[in-house]
């Protein structure tokens, strides 16, 4: 059983594939080559499932601190013994980049370890337990000169090792003694049995490559980060960590890089995380924007709407001989564009702390959403203007975006899975209805780019009835807020989204009235959000989940946009206080214990601190 906190772990990448680092030195989850490769250590999931360490060898008394190199993801870890200092580098290599725009494009497929003593004397100590396959495979472990390779599966691994290590079994162990001034450094390449294998490299050459990566980084963080206001490193190092999540070939951005930490300790809601989901892409393309730059928010759409338009499974999947649309568009991918992610468990691992089952693929990517329809014009209209409406692909473009208006206003009115892709029964949920009232408002505002102005009457008629009909059914007299669905008395913390998406505004009485019947009776005693109450079953699954960091930060930016900027500033530095040492959000917060839950790092709670911050400091210009 895996029993490390998800808080000491920080992540590395190279913006293909990811590792996580534990406090104590030990990288125990790393995909190759991409991030949704299977795993060649992943003790992060069942502790026989793969780790590689690196630590002091005697544990006894040693503090431990931890940072990212300035403006990188490059991870120093600092041990303090009573013998002396030792500091451990970590990084992905990115290889060089002369253009900060192509981060990660050289990336040679390398984990990189250097090991430092600073002051005294100090024995290191160096296990390497590779397991591919998410721990299935016990590999061949062969010694060569100057390292060890690995063969096993589809996997090629060589560790280019510059102290020799003792092959036992399927593990290889040693011990190295450092005075002030001394270092090691270790490469692990990867390659699949169909390529050459990777050849060692000398001490020289892995140093470069760190410093590569450390002024890859650099030269992307100053060439890209221009946000100035409030919280302004913590929204860097966020617009860093979407960087480290994004698959550079593409520009997908992954939710997170993990797959099954539980959203509750023993449950099951165990998922995988690893893809790229529609429903955010509005969200993601607005933090890219203040965090990041435009040239990564390009990159993201035009994966994300490549993606969709090649989704498009007809008219209706119960309707084929429907009315003309968009039809029933996927609702997530993979980091490539594959459509197929075809959910299955893995029986042999035990969970991060026996929280059973761990799933790979994601069965969530044939659910029926409507709401993605707001999505994707939202995207759009964000972009709209930097977009070129005359380049020779853009026909196709129009088509699509008025196929989404189109179907939105035909299906507004249908039941789905809503935004949290509840494996209950479908519902009117009130967020799915909001977002195709966006459709129709973004394409009414694109219609002349869009070549449909004579769309336009129809769109609007269509979103003046959606309007009605949330008004009406989505408020409820009793709960004295709009609720998660039509005839409901539940709350649900997407409501939040009305105002930010500019339905109503958020002085408006109800909207007002329906913040603080979230901020009252949604929270937990610390004052984080729930997404819903899960008491009510309308997920389908059994056991509890924690608060959620994404909807805490919904709660801060809707406070600021209704200028209620010291409840605003309040929330969001209750969120943000959940932040690791090294600057990480998980997905969700423990109500008992207050220890991070959830897939890690997780996208969607940096996107909610860096649009939250944006807001506050919106709110901050306004009150001047």
């Amino acid at each position: 059983m895996s029993t490390t906190a998800i808080a000491d772990y920080a992540l590395l990448s190279d913006r293909h594939s990811a590792a996580l680092v534990s406090r104590n030195g030990s990288v125990d989850w790393l995909c190759f080559p991409r991030f949704d490769s299977p795993s060649v250590f992943a003790r992060l999931l069942d502790a026989d499932a793969g780790h590689f360490a690196i630590a002091p060898a005697d544990a006894d008394g040693i503090t431990t601190s931890r940072r990212y190199v300035d403006e990188t993801m490059v991870l120093e870890t600092t041990f303090t013994t009573a013998t002396g200092t030792l500091v451990l580098t970590d990084a992905m290599a990115t290889g060089p980049s002369t253009d900060p725009h192509t981060l990660g494009a050289a990336a040679p497929r390398m984990l990189l370890r250097s090991l430092e003593c600073t002051a005294g004397r100090v024995e290191a100590r160096i296990e390497f337990a590779p397991r591919p396959e998410y721990g299935l495979i016990d590999p061949l472990i062969q010694p060569i000169p100057t390292g060890l390779l690995v063969r096993g599966g589809g996997d090629v691994l060589l560790l280019s090792c510059p102290t020799p290590l003792e092959v036992v079994g399927t593990r290889a162990l040693g011990t190295v003694i450092l005075d002030a001034g001394e270092r090691r450094i270790f490469g692990l390449a990867h390659r699949s049995t169909s390529e050459a294998f990777p050849e060692p490299c000398e001490a020289e050459e892995l140093d470069t490559a760190l410093r590569e990566t450390v002024e890859a980084w650099r030269g992307w963080s100053r060439a890209h980060q221009s946000y100035q206001g409030p919280w302004r490193e913590l929204v860097h190092h966020s617009g860093r960590v979407l960087q480290a999540l994004s698959y550079q070939p593409t520009g997908a951005v992954v939710a997170a890089a993990t797959t099954s930490l539980p959203e509750g300790i023993g449950g099951e809601r165990n998922w995988d995380y690893r893809y790229t989901w529609v429903r955010d892409a509005s969200f993601t393309l607005e933090a890219l924007w203040v965090a990041a730059c435009p040239d990564e928010a390009h990159q993201f759409f035009d994966y994300l709407a490549v993606s969709a338009a090649a989704s498009v499974r007809g008219p209706g999947r119960s309707d084929p001989d429907g009315p003309a649309g968009a039809g029933d568009l996927q609702i997530m991918f993979g980091i490539g564009g594959e459509h197929d992610l075809t959910e299955r468990t893995l029986d042999h691992l035990s969970g991060w702390r026996d929280s059973r089952p761990v799933r790979v693929g994601n069965g969530a990517w044939n659910q029926r959403q409507i709401d993605v329809y707001g999505e994707l014009l939202g995207a759009a209209h964000r972009l709209f203007e930097q977009l070129n409406p005359d380049h020779p692909g853009a026909g196709a473009w129009r088509e699509f975006l008025v196929a989404c208006a189109d179907t939105a206003a035909r299906r507004w009115s249908e039941t789905d899975q809503g935004i949290w892709e509840v494996r209950g029964e479908p519902r009117h949920f009130l967020y799915s209805k909001l977002m195709c009232w966006v459709a129709l408002d973004r394409a009414i505002t694109l219609a002349e780019p869009l070549r449909a102005a004579d769309r336009v009457d129809a769109w609007r008629a269509a979103a003046e009835e959606i309007r009605r009909a949330i008004l009406t059914e989505g408020w409820s007299d009793t709960a004295k807020s709009f609720t998660q669905s039509f005839g409901s008395t539940d709350l649900d913390a997407s409501n939040l989204m009305m105002p930010i998406v500019g339905f109503l505004p958020a002085d408006d009485p109800r909207m007002l009235a329906t913040i603080d019947a979230v901020a009252d009776r949604l929270t937990d005693e610390r004052g984080l959000v729930y997404r819903y109450r899960t008491e009510g079953g309308v997920d389908g699954l059994a056991g509890e989940e924690g608060t959620f960091l994404l909807c805490t930060f919904w709660l801060a930016r809707a406070l600021a946009d209704a200028d209620q900027l010291d409840r605003a500033e309040a929330v969001f530095a209750r969120a943000a206080g959940y932040l690791n040492d090294v600057g990480l959000l998980a997905e969700e917060v423990d109500e008992s214990t207050g220890e991070l839950l959830g897939n890690f790092p997780q996208a969607f709670s940096h996107i909610g601190l860096v649009n939250a911050a944006w807001s506050i400091s919106e709110a901050q210009r306004r009150a001047q």
